[in-house]
């Protein structure tokens, strides 16, 4: 944990893949992580940046089952979170509490407050309305969307809806004729809620929520999509790769701000 030219470092104990900030956290810059450990007890650090900025602080310390592969924090509960996780033979996903710490650095277990079990495919992500409180919240997997009901203070989450993507026929292109499709990753729109877009290799797709259908997918030539999010500040969508021909989505966020769509390749 140090400052420097270089920036400011935060050392885990094991290897991790998924780090977001903590919106609700308007005091603070605030930042939660999990490990990807096979063997070992995987963790979830809650960190926070000094009052200083030089370094960064580790005000929570808890024990998390599974390796964890994706992790976002709620927009409107700073001690509320979602995993997605793999035991090594299966995918899960589920919302977690964050207990009092009380003053605590190794705190007590986290408390999981709903499990997201419908799916049957891989789960790929979970995704909050980023723009304030809201009762609902998205899991992606390969194949489908799942709208979910949400009600922590009866610890209970409830499918609403499910949509089912159409591996076949959404998605079509001369190099990937005859192979089979699958759903990467997704963004919520900030400016709308009933708005949510899709990944699939070289297409991005949006889904209207009210008539939980399929509007419209956008193909991109030698583009393979894995994740996305929207900008805050113009609402656009926003591509992150690691290569120009092939490339992969990494990465896409929506602007808060304007309503077009940003692509970073």
């Amino acid at each position: 944990m140090q400052g420097g030219s270089s920036g400011i470092g935060y050392g885990l104990k094991y290897q991790a893949r998924c780090i977001s900030d903590v919106k609700a956290d308007t005091d603070h810059t605030s930042f939660i992580t999990g490990t990807l450990s096979l063997r070992e007890e995987n963790e979830v650090h809650l960190i926070r940046l000094s009052s200083g900025g030089t370094e960064l602080i580790c005000e929570g310390l808890f024990s998390h089952p599974d390796e964890i592969w994706d992790l976002a924090s709620c927009p409107f509960d700073q001690r509320i979170f979602s995993t997605v996780f793999s035991t090594g033979e299966s995918y899960g996903a589920a919302i977690w509490q964050i207990p009092e710490l009380y003053g605590q650095l190794n705190s007590p277990q986290l408390e999981r407050i709903a499990s997201l079990d419908a799916h049957v495919a891989k789960i790929n992500c979970v995704l909050w309305w980023p723009s304030g409180r809201h009762d609902k919240l998205l899991s992606i997997d390969d194949e489908n969307i799942f709208l979910w009901t949400l009600d922590c203070s009866k610890k209970a989450a409830q499918v609403r809806f499910c949509m089912y993507f159409f591996l076949t026929s959404m998605v079509q292109s001369k190099e990937s004729s005859g192979m089979l499709h699958y759903l990467s990753g997704g963004a919520w729109d900030p400016h709308d809620m009933n708005a949510v877009a899709t990944t699939c290799e070289s297409s991005v797709q949006f889904w209207d929520l009210r008539t939980m259908k399929y509007v419209v997918s956008a193909y991109l030539s030698f583009l393979i999509s894995s994740k996305l999010s929207y900008s805050y500040a113009v609402g656009h969508l926003i591509w992150k790769t690691n290569a120009i021909e092939r490339a992969h989505i990494r990465n896409a966020n929506y602007d808060m701000k304007k309503s077009h769509i940003l692509v970073r390749i």
